[in-house]
C-alpha cells in the first residue's frame, strides 16, 4: 500500500509539474530612461501561496549583488486581470497569497549598468544578466520557463543568446531556473558572425559572435577569424569541444565606450564588454580566451560547492584556484599558442604569476583553497569600509594561475604536460559532468602521473599549502632566465602615493616592508627622507637611488597631527622579471627550442 501510495503520489506530482508554466513578458516602453516592463505569469500551479525573488547572487560571480534594489512598481494580478495583494516580506521578496492556479506579477526594472554581473537598459541596445533582471517563483523552480520580448519597432535589432528559440518570434526558453538564471541575453544592432568547426567524432560544433561595435564589416570579419583561431587552440587543450546545448556556443560581445568591462562565462555563452572602441586588435582578445575556456573548466568540469547554484546567496567554494586560475593560466597561453602574444610579452605574463607567487604576502600566508574561499568577499563584493587584503589575501585568479604554472612545468620536466592532465580531469569529471572536490582533481593527478607521491606532495605543498616554489630551473628548460628585476637596488615597499607638499601614503604597507617594519601605514604623511624633504615619487626614488640594501635611512612622518620619527632599513627589491635566454645574452639549446615549441607553439596542425 505505501509503494503504491508513494507511486501515485509521484504521478499526480510529475502532472502538475508538467502543467505548470512560468511565462515572462519583456517590453521596453521608457527605454531612453533605463527602464523595462516585466511580467512573470505563473499558470496551473497548485500552490495557494507562492514567493517572488529577485536574486543575491550571479552564475560566475561568488560574492552577494542586491539587485532587487532596481525593481519598483510591483503589483499582482489574477487571471480576470484584478489586482492582488502583494506582502513585501523582505527587501528583495514578494509573497502572494490565495491564488487558485493563476498570479501575474509585474515590475519595472532601471537598468543602467552594462557588464556581466548587470544589466543595461539605453534606447540604442539591451544588454540582460538574468539574475539582475528576472524575479523568480522560489516554489517552482523546476518548472519550464518561456519568455517574449517585445522588441523596439526599428527592424534592424536581433537578440542573441543561449536560450533555447521558440516557435514564435522573439520568443526563447529554458528546461528550469538554474538553466534561465545562466542565459544572458543581448538585444540591438548586432553583428553576427558564425563559424563552424568539427569535433574528432566529426559531429559540427557551431559557433557566432554577436558583436555590438562600431566599425567596418570587415575589421569585424577579421576579428571574428581570431576568435575562430582562439576555439580551435582551445579545443586542442581538452581533445574536443563540449557537446554545446542546441548545437552552438554564443559569444555575445559589446566593445564600446558606453559598457563596463566585464567578462562573465556561461554554460554555452559568455557575456563580454569591454569599454573601448573597437579596433579589432589582439588585445581585446583576452577575455574572450579566458571566458570561452570556462566552456570546460566550471561550467561542466564543475565543482561540487557550486552545484546547484544558490541565488539567495553567496557561493563559496574551495575550488575557485582551479575553475578561475588554471582558466586564467590557459587563457593567456591560448593567446601565446595562436599567435595573438609574442614570446616577450608571454615573459610578462609569466614574470606576473610569478611574483603573484614569490612576492604577494597572502601567497605566503595562505593556500589557494584558503584563498578561494574569501570569493565571497571580494568577486565584485560591494563595501566601504577598509580592509588588510594586502597583508591577507591574494586573488585565487593569479594565484591559481601560479600553481597552474608550475604544475605544467613540473609536468614538462616528467614528459607529460598540463594539457594531459586537463584532458583527464575532462573524461573524470567533465564529461560525464560529475562535479568535484579538491581531493577528486589530486586523484586524477594521482592516476595521470602515475606518480602518488609527487601527486600528494604537489597538492599538500601548493593547494592546500603555501610553500614556495623554485621556478628557476625549470623556466631554463625552455631558454628562460628567471632573475631579480631590480637586482641591488634599494626598496622600502610598494605602495601607491598621493603627490602634494609631501607624500601620502594610498594604501596599507606590506608585512615584512621597511616601510611596515618602521612602523609607517595606511594615510601616513612621508616629509623627510634621509634629512631630504619629499614631495614626489621621483624625489622618493632619487634618495632610494643613492643608496643601496641594507642601509638604516631615517624617516620623518606625520600621522595624524604628530610627526614622528623611525628608521627604514632599506632591502633589496624584491621584484622578479622573466628573459628570454635570447636577450639575457645566454645559450639556447636545441633541448630549449623543442620544450618552448611544445610548450608555447601552435598545437593547430
Amino acid at each position: 500500500m505505501k509503494k503504491l501510495f508513494y507511486l501515485s503520489a509521484f504521478q499526480l506530482f510529475a502532472g502538475y509539474a508538467f502543467a505548470q508554466k512560468i511565462n515572462y513578458e519583456v517590453s521596453f516602453p521608457n527605454l531612453v530612461h533605463h527602464e523595462a516592463n516585466i511580467a512573470v505569469i505563473v499558470s496551473d500551479a497548485p500552490q495557494k501561496e507562492l514567493t517572488f525573488r529577485m536574486s543575491r547572487s550571479s552564475p560566475g560571480r561568488y560574492a552577494t549583488h542586491e539587485y532587487g534594489k532596481n525593481v519598483y512598481d510591483v503589483k499582482a494580478f489574477d487571471k480576470a486581470g484584478r489586482e492582488v495583494a502583494v506582502e513585501r516580506v523582505d527587501g528583495d521578496v514578494y509573497k502572494v497569497t490565495g491564488l487558485n492556479g493563476f498570479v501575474k506579477m509585474q515590475y519595472t526594472l532601471y537598468a543602467n549598468h552594462a557588464d556581466g554581473t548587470y544589466a543595461g537598459l539605453d534606447q540604442n541596445s539591451v544588454h540582460l544578466n538574468a539574475p539582475a533582471t528576472f524575479m523568480w517563483v522560489k516554489e517552482l523552480q523546476n518548472t519550464p520557463i518561456e519568455v517574449k520580448f517585445d522588441v523596439p519597432k526599428d527592424g534592424s535589432w536581433t537578440i542573441a543568446t543561449q536560450l533555447k528559440p521558440g516557435p514564435q518570434p522573439n520568443t526563447f526558453s529554458a528546461s528550469d531556473l538554474q538553466y534561465f538564471m545562466d542565459s544572458p541575453i543581448k538585444i540591438g544592432k548586432l553583428a553576427i558572425k558564425e563559424w563552424t568547426l568539427n569535433n574528432p567524432d566529426k559531429k559540427p560544433a557551431k559557433f557566432r559572435l554577436a558583436l555590438e561595435v562600431t566599425g567596418s564589416e570587415s575589421l569585424a570579419d577579421d576579428f571574428a577569424a581570431k576568435v575562430k583561431r582562439v576555439t580551435q587552440e582551445s579545443q586542442i587543450v581538452f581533445g574536443a569541444f563540449p557537446a554545446f546545448d542546441f548545437g552552438q556556443y554564443t559569444f555575445l560581445a559589446s566593445i564600446n565606450p558606453y559598457v563596463k568591462g566585464d567578462g562573465m562565462e556561461h554554460r554555452n555563452s559568455t557575456m563580454i564588454s569591454i569599454p573601448v572602441a573597437f579596433d579589432g586588435s589582439s588585445n581585446l582578445l583576452g577575455v574572450f580566451s579566458h571566458e570561452f575556456f570556462h566552456a570546460w573548466n566550471v561550467e561542466r568540469i564543475r565543482p561540487k560547492t557550486l552545484e546547484p547554484f544558490n541565488f539567495e546567496k553567496s557561493n563559496m567554494s574551495f575550488e575557485l584556484w582551479f575553475a578561475e586560475g588554471f582558466t586564467q593560466y590557459y587563457g593567456e597561453l591560448i593567446l601565446a599558442r595562436a599567435g595573438f602574444e609574442s614570446p616577450e610579452d608571454y615573459c610578462q605574463t609569466l614574470s606576473f604569476l610569478i611574483n603573484t607567487k614569490e612576492n604577494t604576502t597572502g601567497a605566503k600566508r595562505i593556500s589557494p583553497v584558503q584563498a578561494s574561499c574569501n570569493a565571497v568577499f571580494v568577486d565584485a563584493g560591494v563595501s566601504i569600509d577598509k580592509t588588510n587584503y594586502p597583508n591577507i589575501y591574494t586573488s585565487y585568479y593569479p594565484y591559481g594561475a601560479s600553481i597552474a604554472l608550475a604544475l605544467d612545468l613540473q609536468l614538462r620536466a616528467r614528459g607529460l604536460t598540463l594539457d594531459g592532465y586537463m584532458q583527464a580531469v575532462w573524461q573524470k569529471h567533465g564529461e560525464p559532468e560529475v562535479p568535484y572536490q579538491v581531493g577528486d582533481l589530486q586523484n586524477v593527478l594521482v592516476a595521470y602521473s602515475k606518480d602518488q607521491a609527487f601527486a600528494e606532495g604537489f597538492f599538500a605543498k601548493y593547494v592546500n599549502g603555501h610553500e614556495s616554489f623554485d621556478y628557476a630551473p625549470l623556466l631554463q628548460m625552455a631558454g628562460l632566465t628567471l632573475k631579480k628585476q631590480f637586482e641591488g637596488k634599494a626598496w622600502i615597499g610598494d605602495v601607491k602615493y598621493k603627490e602634494g607638499t609631501e607624500l601620502t601614503i594610498l594604501a596599507n604597507t606590506i608585512i615584512d616592508s621597511p616601510l611596515y617594519v618602521a612602523g609607517l601605514d595606511i594615510d601616513d604623511q612621508i616629509l623627510k627622507l634621509d634629512g631630504k624633504s619629499v614631495a614626489t615619487q621621483a624625489e622618493l626614488n632619487a634618495i632610494l637611488n643613492a643608496h643601496k640594501p641594507g642601509e638604516h635611512i631615517p624617516i620623518e612622518y606625520r600621522h595624524r597631527e604628530e610627526t614622528k620619527m623611525g628608521m627604514l632599513i632599506l632591502k633589496e627589491n624584491p621584484k622578479w622579471i622573466v628573459k628570454m635566454n635570447e636577450s639575457a645574452d645566454l645559450p639556447v639549446t636545441e633541448e630549449m627550442k623543442k620544450f618552448r615549441k611544445d610548450w608555447l607553439g601552435s598545437k593547430i596542425k
